[in-house]
């Protein structure tokens, strides 16, 4: 049995155990109301006093549709909603008010946040069941006297838990968030099983947000989203390390599978399999203004700091991204809270990509780049097969690979570039590289190279071809020790 499959079967024993010994606290016996005119909130919270004062069991939302503000949930306290049960976030801000700064900092905590159902420093906590948790994102406004246009405006969460640990997510639907759908920030030992996800209501729609979190396992689990889908972040001094996520699908109209942007604290041990990439279901237009087939099916970014080492991607389908695979070390240098130290130079090593299959992708191309000072390191691509749209004509593209911008300080995202000099794959700044079994070619005429590299030291090729089973020449540019 696998790594991430012992650790959700006994993640799963040990909630059951508990749960199933434990009693039930139905909130209409506290006085909700199967009602979405009233705010149910305080008969909620009363609920869940109780069960904690009790020594902890399941709060049990049933079937209904009810709304409420904020619900803090309390150690050993699972909160159940039953199949055909709504919870609706209160659209009035005096509802979900602004919690107390809490001990843990990080760059997205406009000072206290906002969310539907919160917790901090709460232990073996829970939501489960087969119901729904609705956001009413669009009705969710930014707050006044904070920051407006970005993401610290305010806006609630549906899930926030800070420095949580044995927490589980199970089985739930979550729709509609004013912002991030779910943000586990700084929280150990978490199993996210079975949910299903649509965000696409407001700005910062993201699917789930793995923010410095420890032994954390993301499986089976569909997510459609605006903005990013599945996203590891290091907002804040802790990093990711030891995460597995794997059976999922996923849409975005951005990133779909990310690790950065923010990278404080860095990643380490994450390992990334069996997931299909595609299209999202929405057809209200994204709410950038960007491509509605998504941005990137896979990135990897360190820019603000921190390291990222021993990162695993594998059994990757992507359909329709304009740039399936996207791996960027760069220096914007970012501090996660105001006071701290510019961060230095991050470093990228020991990753590998294989078994991953892109079709009637974008014409952006996949890319591996640092910058002057900042060389990727160690990185293994295999079994890798990408068929691009093409279609293209000179003055599509940028034609000559010494114009592609470093780009060190700006946003990482390939929107920065658009479509480079080579259709599949750029490579510039990189230290022990090898590519095997891979196979490029476009659906439509691409007169650029497929592959181009710059500045890389120890370069090995293994066979590269098109897909008619020719061999891909490479333009090199400054590549040293090709092998």
């Amino acid at each position: 049995m696998a790594f991430h499959q012992r650790a959700l079967l006994f993640a799963l024993i040990n909630f059951l155990i508990t749960s199933t010994s434990a009693q039930d606290y139905n909130i209409k016996q506290y006085g909700a109301i199967n009602d979405t005119s009233k705010v149910s909130t305080t008969a909620i919270s009363k609920a869940i006093d109780a069960c904690y004062k009790n020594g902890g069991g399941r709060v049990i939302i049933p079937a209904g549709k009810y709304k409420s503000g904020t619900i803090t949930l309390k150690s050993n306290v699972e909160l159940h909603l039953e199949r055909g049960a709504i919870l609706y976030a209160s659209a009035y801000q005096r509802d979900i008010p602004q919690q107390a700064r809490p001990g843990y900092r990080s760059q997205k905590d406009p000072g206290g946040w906002f969310a539907l159902i919160y917790a901090e420093g709460a232990h073996h906590i829970g939501v489960t069941g087969d119901g729904v948790i609705d956001g009413q994102g669009a009705l969710q406004k930014p707050r006044q006297g904070l920051q407006q246009g970005g993401d610290l405006d305010g806006r609630p969460r549906n899930i926030l838990f800070i420095s949580c640990n044995d927490v589980m997510i199970k089985d739930i639907t979550m729709l509609n968030a004013g912002i991030w759908n779910q943000h586990y920030l700084n929280c150990e030992d978490v199993i996210v099983d079975h949910i299903k996800v649509y965000n696409h209501a407001n700005r910062n729609n993201d699917g789930i947000d793995i923010d410095g979190c420890r032994r954390f396992v993301l499986s089976n689990s569909v997510i459609d989203s605006d903005d990013d889908g599945i996203v590891l972040k290091s907002t804040g001094l802790a990093g990711c390390a030891d995460v597995v996520i794997n059976n999922c699908i996923v849409s975005s109209f951005t990133n779909a599978i990310k690790c950065g942007t923010e990278s404080t604290g860095g990643f380490k041990n994450i390992n990334i399999s069996s997931c299909i990439v595609k299209p999202s279901k929405s057809n209200v237009p994204p709410v950038f203004g960007r491509t509605n087939i998504g941005i990137t099916g896979v990135s990897l970014e360190i820019v603000d700091g921190g390291v990222m080492d021993g990162i695993h991607i594998d059994n990757i389908i992507i359909e329709k991204t304009e740039c399936p695979i996207y791996v960027r070390l760069a220096n914007r240098a970012r501090k996660y809270m105001t006071g701290a130290p510019e961060p230095p130079l991050g470093l990228m090593k020991n990753i590998s990509l294989t078994n991953i299959t892109a079709y009637s992708a974008g014409n952006y191309c996949s890319s591996i780049t640092g910058v002057p000072g900042a060389i990727i390191e160690n990185l293994v691509l295999n079994q890798i097969n990408i068929t691009n749209e093409g279609n293209l004509k000179p003055g599509d593209y940028i034609k000559d690979p010494v114009d592609v911008n470093e780009d060190e300080k700006g946003y990482p995202e390939p929107t920065a570039w658009k479509n480079l000099p080579s259709s599949g794959l750029f490579i510039r700044h990189v230290k022990n590289i090898s590519l095997s079994n891979i196979t490029l070619d476009s659906q439509g005429i691409d007169p650029r190279i497929p592959i181009i590299g710059i500045d890389i030291g120890n370069f090995i090729l293994n066979g590269v071809y098109d897909k008619s089973g020719n061999k891909i020449q490479p333009q090199l540019i400054d590549v040293k020790n090709l092998k």
